[in-house]
């Protein structure tokens, strides 16, 4: 992971923005370090694509302040701020070439001819696009539109780029290719990169830190092995693919474990109760990987030990999934990554297993 100064490049200070009676962001704030690749993530109407056309300015909030350098941004317009955008559709014109898409702002600006055709063949070479400068946007395929995209926001050299789902229009194969070449060109340029997507995979491979949100709300922000292996609250855990959730109160401990139980009688063990005092109301939670198939009894007081019957099983080519129903009622989501070592011969709907994880596995959100 590189470090990265610690003077924001962007910052929201206590930002709100509505639309009619839709607030869209409610005293948000947020920081930006320089040089990162900061990936917003969340659901659709959680505030991610209003935070970029804050910081772009194609919007003003009603309150708070928008920093940009150091520099307050609130109330410039969008060609006064260092900041550039790509968005999904690309907005290339389909009038220019490749070459003449790529110089449009350089030309905006009225750069000499000569650093101008310097810089478009430096962009173009950075992006894999060198020998493509006369054809038009109609003759490139998907990711090379996505690249000249690219190369016309960062030819420009802004100390921001905006990303708004740019890899949304690509197919799948496409699409991981782009998310490989799109964190090199980071690493390339050194600039700060703030995208937006709603896909948690995309979020976690390409950036260096994760904000997820909710309903204009920061719900939490870290690294990405941080927003996944410890999610801070429910949503964040349900947004990550965590499926297994149980209402309980914690009873006590035993064996260096905190003993949870559900109202249908659940025996719950985790290895951090978050500070909660006994009598104590949780939502408990595992991810569906966490939990084991397991051949037979071992030592239920060691970790969570269930009997259940199988009643749904998935084959998804990569990875195998189970729907478990437990003797009290619960349901509970398996899944595995299909390897030889590992693959689960004779498990079909019927099939009475046991399940099983350790208490460390268990997330534990406190009411």
């Amino acid at each position: 992971m590189e470090e990265h100064s610690s003077a924001p490049t962007v910052e929201l200070r206590s930002v709100s923005k509505s639309y009619g009676d839709h607030a869209a962001l409610e005293n948000f704030s947020l920081e930006v370090r320089r040089g990162e690749f900061l990936t917003l993530l969340g659901p659709s109407g959680s505030g991610k694509t209003t935070i970029l056309r804050l910081v772009a300015g194609f919007e003003q909030p009603q309150s708070g302040q928008i920093l940009i350098d150091g520099r307050d941004a609130s109330g410039l317009p969008p060609y006064q701020r260092n900041v550039n955008t790509v968005f999904q559709h690309y907005a290339l014109f389909p009038h220019l070439t490749v070459f003449e898409n790529v110089a449009f702002g350089l030309e905006q600006r009225k750069t000499p001819r000569a650093d101008l055709r310097r810089r478009v063949q430096s962009v173009l070479e950075l992006v894999d696009l060198p020998g493509k400068e006369e054809r038009y946007p109609n003759q490139l395929s998907g990711g090379e539109k996505q690249r000249v995209a690219l190369a016309r926001a960062v030819v420009l050299e802004p100390a921001v780029l905006l990303l708004d789902e740019p890899l949304g229009a690509l197919d799948e194969k496409l699409r991981r290719q782009m998310q490989v070449e799109l964190k090199r060109l980071h690493e390339r340029l050194k600039i700060t990169f703030i995208f937006v997507t709603h896909d948690q995979e995309e979020a976690l491979v390409m950036s260096d830190r994760v904000a997820v949100l909710s309903r204009g709300r920061l719900e939490q922000i870290g690294q990405a092995e941080e927003i996944y292996e410890r999610p801070r609250t429910r949503f964040v855990a349900e947004f990550m693919g965590v499926e297994n959730f149980f209402e309980a109160r914690l009873a006590g401990r035993e064996n260096a474990a905190f003993r949870f139980e559900t109202k249908s009688g659940l025996s719950l063990r985790a290895s951090n109760a978050g500070g909660l005092t006994e009598t104590s109301t949780a939502t408990l939670a595992v991810r569906p990987e966490a939990l084991r198939l397991v051949g037979r009894q071992t030592n239920p007081a060691a970790s969570n030990q269930f009997e259940g019957e199988v009643v749904e099983s998935h084959y998804e080519g990569g990875s195998e999934r189970w729907v478990i129903h437990l003797a009290t009622g619960e349901r509970l989501v398996v899944r595995r990554v299909n390897a030889p070592e590992t693959r689960s011969e004779g498990i079909s709907r019927g099939s009475k297993v046991l399940v099983s994880w350790e208490p460390a596995q268990t997330l534990v959100f406190p009411h």
